[in-house]
């Protein structure tokens, strides 16, 4: 999650939501690829921070590894995960406006899809809130 969280604040900086995604492979040691919100930076809706990593991983079968995100994936990103295979997400900050693996919606866990990887949130939670919460107070 720090990796996550280093990430995030690069978002951040370039006036991003700070969100930050990593992909540890399967061994749990190395990170496969990583990424961060890049919305603004490239004008692109779908440049979620989970995106981004999954578009360098440059593979559709990532059973063995482990998606680690600063934010609660969206519909999305959440379906995203689920197309790549993604044997895990772990997350931060839970989001109740459109977190789709546990708040809102429960996509990971939906019967009906057939994959449904091992979903951990709430992971370093007080430092994802708080990168969110002090990058919001400043907009409004």
């Amino acid at each position: 999650m720090d990796l996550a969280l280093v990430e995030a604040a690069a978002s951040g900086r370039q006036g991003d939501v700070p969100v930050g995604a990593v992909i540890v492979a399967s061994d749990g040691s190395s990170v496969i690829a990583q990424g961060h919100n890049q919305r603004q930076a490239q004008g692109d809706p779908l440049a979620h921070a989970e995106i981004e990593a999954l578009r360098a991983v440059n593979s559709w079968n990532l059973a063995d590894c482990t998606l680690v995100v600063t934010l609660e994936p969206c519909p999305m990103c959440a379906g995203a995960a689920l197309a790549s295979h993604l044997g895990r997400i772990v997350f931060g900050a839970w989001d109740p406006k459109l977190g789709a693996c546990g708040s809102v919606w429960d996509l990971a866990r939906d019967p009906h899809i057939g994959h449904q990887p091992e979903i951990i949130g709430g992971v370093e939670e007080e430092r994802c809130s708080a990168l969110l919460q002090e990058f919001f107070s400043t907009k409004r």
